[in-house]
């Protein structure tokens, strides 16, 4: 039998979750409403009005679920601080006590358990006074932003040598003000921009401070990023791939690096109407380099492409498709297509584009509402595939020289799915939310023997 193929030495197996999706315990130990709070109360915004005040019960249940990181022998384990349980309000002017109180036994609790804290300093729930100000459209939260990452960098940076400053900017901005399917709803291209802009900047001025209160520490920063494919070899689909990598990706990746905004993205955006003629108005000097500040790693959550199609009809503008659409036994439960090609595709071009030091997947996963059988297993056949065949791409782009050092699979246990409440399951551990059983999947079982060896093992081996 051949061998099997393995990881590098050292490279980092582990798990990652959000504070609002798992944490529940929303009105606990001075906690106040974050956006997330008040949206999931908003009628229309949330399948069923569904919302994160118990989700998986991880305040009270964070030893139970230790345990079971154990059990699933990961080195490491990704979570997030809740702004609202530090700084309730955001204008406190001492930290709450019993918030960080509560990280620092999770943190040492994981050391003990020989798993290291990767920690995210925002994961979207932003203390709703903070919004009520004008939330990140307003420049003033870039300073909120860096004296939370302070605090909370100052308590627990002596333990955790892992910071991740900001989750996914693009959902930040995009979904959140934009086209309002995030906290706080709203639907203003003005807003969507500068917030992006501000979500960037405070990451900039953040990273130093965070640099001092925990020394010796690799400090970075996650992006969702989406691969972009022409569905033709049409000039039309041609460019509607390349506005689509501007928006979604190069908006993000340019300034992380020192680079001005994509000029051809502000030139799309000028002619949109969506920037003024005369330039970004929420751009001062010095911000770019702020931006571009040097970080330790690139964090990336990856999840699917993009097949983009020109919305023109004239057939001399559009040619037929040569990439089709993926079909529904293609796809996962969120409707996304599932091409872990790309994700080696996205790996090499970070390396050859970007001047990145080191690349950290900090999400990979996918969604099925596979349940527990009569026995009470969960034979989540699809979701070991996934996870199979991405590691797999990620075995071939370092083959081809991408600098990836570590993989988090998302999620670790079912939880909140933000708009889209308790019915897309991420997790690799099935949560009852009635009974709040917790239940590895062979998913787990099987991701144990790959974290356990470093050895990309057969997917139905479990």
């Amino acid at each position: 039998m051949p061998d099997l193929p393995r990881f590098p030495d050292g490279f980092c197996f582990g798990v990652a979750t959000s504070s609002y999706q798992i944490e529940g315990a929303h009105d606990v130990d001075g906690r106040l409403p974050s956006i997330w709070d008040t949206f999931c109360r908003t009628p229309g915004k949330v399948v069923n009005m569904e919302n994160g005040d118990v989700a998986c019960d991880h305040y009270h249940r964070w030893r139970e679920d230790i345990e079971l990181m154990k059990k699933m022998n990961v080195g490491a384990y990704r979570f997030s601080v809740a702004w609202p349980r530090i700084l309730p309000t955001g204008f406190e002017s001492e930290p709450n006590a019993a918030g960080l109180d509560w990280y620092d036994r999770l943190v040492d609790a994981l050391l003990e358990a020989g798993i290291t804290p990767w920690a995210t300093l925002y994961h979207w729930d932003l203390p709703q006074p903070l919004q009520d100000m004008g939330g990140w459209p307003d420049r003033r939260i870039v300073d909120h932003f860096v004296r939370f990452a302070d605090i909370v960098s100052r308590r627990l940076g002596d333990r955790v040598g892992h910071w991740i400053t900001h989750n996914e900017p693009w959902v930040v901005s995009m979904l959140g003000y934009m086209n309002g399917e995030h906290a706080p709803g709203h639907k203003d291209w003005g807003e969507a921009l500068a917030a992006a802009h501000h979500v960037m900047l405070s990451h900039g001025r953040a990273v130093p401070v965070i640099r001092a209160n925990s020394p010796g520490s690799q400090v970075g920063i996650t992006l969702n990023l989406c691969p972009a494919y022409a569905a033709s070899p049409s000039e039309a689909d041609a460019d509607a791939s390349r506005h689509f990598d501007g928006f979604f990706n190069r908006w993000f990746l340019d300034p992380c690096y020192g680079r001005p905004y994509p000029a051809d993205m502000v030139k799309d955006y000028q002619a949109l109407g969506r920037v003024p003629a005369e330039g970004l108005p929420f751009l001062e000097a010095g911000d770019i380099e702020e931006m571009g500040v040097e970080t330790d790693f690139l964090g990336i959550n990856f999840y699917s492409r993009a097949i983009l199609r020109s919305d023109k009809v004239d057939e001399a503008d559009n040619a037929p498709r040569t990439i089709p659409d993926p079909t529904d036994d293609q796809k996962t439960d969120m409707g996304w297509e599932i091409a872990p090609d790309s994700l080696r595709r996205l790996l090499v071009r970070l390396d050859r584009d970007y001047p990145v030091k080191q690349i950290i997947i900090t999400e990979n996963g996918a969604a099925w509402a596979t349940g527990p059988d009569d026995d009470g297993r969960v034979r989540d056949v699809r979701r070991r595939d996934y996870f199979h065949s991405h590691l797999s791409s990620c075995l071939d782009a370092i083959e081809e020289g991408a600098p990836l050092t570590g993989y988090f699979g998302w999620s670790f246990m079912d939880n909140f799915e933000w708009a889209l409440g308790y019915g897309k399951r991420f997790g690799l551990i099935y949560v009852d939310y009635e009974t709040q059983q917790r239940t590895l999947k062979d998913s787990a079982l099987w991701y144990a023997r790959v974290a356990s060896d470093g050895v990309l093992h057969p997917s139905e081996s479990v």
